[in-house]
């Protein structure tokens, strides 16, 4: 604004040195009344012609100014939807995440799924999940010979606990297969299954390993199979 008051102001000099000069002119001059409606004409014109030009730079700084403040409101209206969108995204992970650990935990707390097939006579001797496996791994074509080594390597690994989880690696289950999640190719109970994840386990160790007792070895030599 102080750009248009100068302007302004150097116009109404110009006026004023007019009026001044046509002023002397019409002292000197013999038509004095001719002179002096000319005078004033010419600066009432002057005067019109300076105050349109500041009107309009006027009009011109407003609608820069509006255009501004228009400008710095769409930008915040854009931030504040990007905002909102990422709160709704953040919400909608958090609702997601909470939803699977409820999920986790209500599996977790599941009851162990007892194993219904066949027992032979030679696992007879083990309980638990331990005859599980022994069952499951003479079903998987290994001989009773193998059992002592399968038995050690997963009571090395889990203590035969379906819920054996080693909050360090996140490895899970008997066989603490890593990431447990693995043990899904086998069947979605995975987590509370004993036999899921032995069966899991078996056919891990056969295509490494070829037989329990090779995994036994290796664990033995590596502190991990």
């Amino acid at each position: 604004m102080s750009r248009l008051w100068s302007r302004l102001g150097a116009r109404t000099a110009a006026v004023a040195l007019l009026s001044v000069g046509v002023a002397g002119g019409f002292y000197l001059g013999e038509d004095r009344e001719t002179q002096q409606q000319g005078l004033t004409e010419q600066v009432s014109l002057e005067v019109d012609r300076a105050d349109l030009a500041y009107q309009r730079e006027r009009q011109a700084a407003h609608q820069v100014q509006f255009s501004k403040q228009r400008a710095a409101e769409y930008q915040a209206k854009l931030r504040a939807k990007q905002a909102a969108k990422e709160a709704a995204e953040r919400a909608r992970r958090a609702e997601a995440a909470a939803a699977s650990r409820k999920r986790e935990r209500a599996a977790a707390n599941a009851p162990a799924k007892p194993y219904d097939g066949p027992i032979p006579a030679s696992c007879a001797e083990y309980s638990g999940n331990r005859k599980t496996g022994c069952a499951l791994m003479i079903s998987a074509g290994f001989g009773i010979a193998e059992f002592p080594c399968l038995e050690k390597l997963w009571t090395k690994e889990s203590g035969w606990n379906h819920k054996a989880s080693n909050s360090s690696s996140g490895a899970y289950g008997i066989p603490q297969s890593l990431p447990g999640s693995k043990m899904g190719s086998v069947a979605s109970d995975w987590r509370t299954n004993p036999a899921t994840q032995i069966k899991w386990g078996l056919g891990y160790i056969k295509g490494r390993y070829k037989t329990p007792c090779g995994a036994w070895t290796y664990f033995q030599n590596n502190g991990h199979y």
